[in-house]
């Protein structure tokens, strides 16, 4: 008889395991949901929606803490108040934890390759996550990984990017009320060589029926002027190559940093699906006095009130519905993306 238990790099117990069956078997569907700006002294109020959704994963997607220092002591103390929630600590105990870092859980406002103390507060994210002692991401720099997740035959794929700890770096900006502006073209990098090689890899020999790339800072929305794939142009264009040449099936990318939440799409040369970048941004505290912005691939409305995403995979119909939720699991925008 076929199991149709999900399949992760590590158990998850038996209570994981029914509520994930009884989610497939009555909806066809199973859920993973995720998250930024999380401010470990502020109230996390959105831990008992998310779990009314029955995620079989959590996926953190930066600034899971707040601590630009360069004491790690302080860094650590701060990761432990938040994982010492009680909401937390419930939340966490029948789901994977997956995720990834931005600048303040990283230690440095804005910081990239310069931080002198990224390899001791890699150590403390992976601690953080749960991340095994012997996973290969502990022996390399920086924190991208990858994981399958697989139920019934159908597999997700989340590759989890890093775009700090290689990132070189940015151009203040000038003569405008923006903080940063593009590169010149070519000029920097956000990924890193082996992090791109890597990418490459994951991407071309992946089998997935969806693939989800997690972005710390949002790869579409590019002109606001904050940090964005935007202020590496060419390396948008490296990605946008990579995802249309490695023929990996429904691919696209959650991304958080922006305190709002939103949904962007491109037509990519190539790429037979429009590419979406999913905002999911913040958790505890939000860009409430957001106004608007340019964004030329914006679809449906932008979210300035405490959120997380849900993403729902329909492997029958081979969709994910995309759905921004807030408090009381209320439903604040969708976006049903057909692959």
């Amino acid at each position: 008889m076929m199991s149709i238990l999900p399949k992760f790099s590590k158990p998850l117990g038996i209570v994981f395991s029914l509520i994930a069956i009884a989610s497939y078997s009555q909806n066809k569907t199973y859920s993973i949901a995720f998250g930024s700006c999380d401010n470990q002294r502020l109230k996390n109020e959105l831990w008992k929606s998310i779990d009314d959704n029955h995620p079989v994963a959590w996926i953190w997607g930066g600034d899971d803490v707040y601590s630009d220092t360069e004491d790690m002591k302080e860094l650590k103390d701060n990761y432990a108040i938040q994982k010492k929630d009680s909401d937390y600590l419930q939340f966490i105990s029948n789901k994977q934890i997956l995720g990834t870092w931005d600048d303040h859980d990283y230690g440095l406002n804005d910081g990239g390759e310069e931080y002198p103390f990224k390899r001791e507060s890699q150590q403390l994210l992976f601690d953080f996550l749960g991340t095994p002692n012997d996973a290969p991401e502990r022996f390399r720099d920086g924190v991208y990984n990858s994981k399958v997740i697989d139920i019934v035959g159908n597999k997700v794929k989340i590759i989890i990017l890093d775009t700090r700890f290689f990132r070189t770096a940015v151009t203040k900006s000038v003569n405008s009320k923006k903080r940063l502006q593009p590169n010149p073209y070519g000029q920097g990098t956000i990924l890193g060589e082996a992090q791109w090689k890597w990418l490459e890899e994951e991407l071309t020999s992946s089998d997935a029926q969806f693939n989800v790339i997690v972005s710390s800072i949002q790869l579409l929305s590019d002109k606001h002027g904050f940090e964005c794939w935007g202020n590496f142009p060419h390396e948008i264009d490296k990605l946008e190559k990579l995802v249309a040449t490695s023929k990996a099936k429904g691919t696209f990318v959650i991304s958080g940093d922006r305190h709002i939440a939103t949904f962007s799409s491109k037509k990519v040369t190539n790429l037979n699906y429009p590419l979406i970048d999913f905002t999911s941004s913040g958790l505890t505290h939000v860009y409430s006095s957001f106004s608007g912005e340019e964004n030329p691939y914006q679809i449906g409305k932008v979210v300035a009130e405490k959120n997380f995403g849900l993403l729902q995979f329909d492997f029958t119909n081979n969709r994910v519905i995309m759905q921004i939720r807030g408090l009381e699991n209320k439903l604040l925008g969708e976006h049903i993306q057909q692959y």
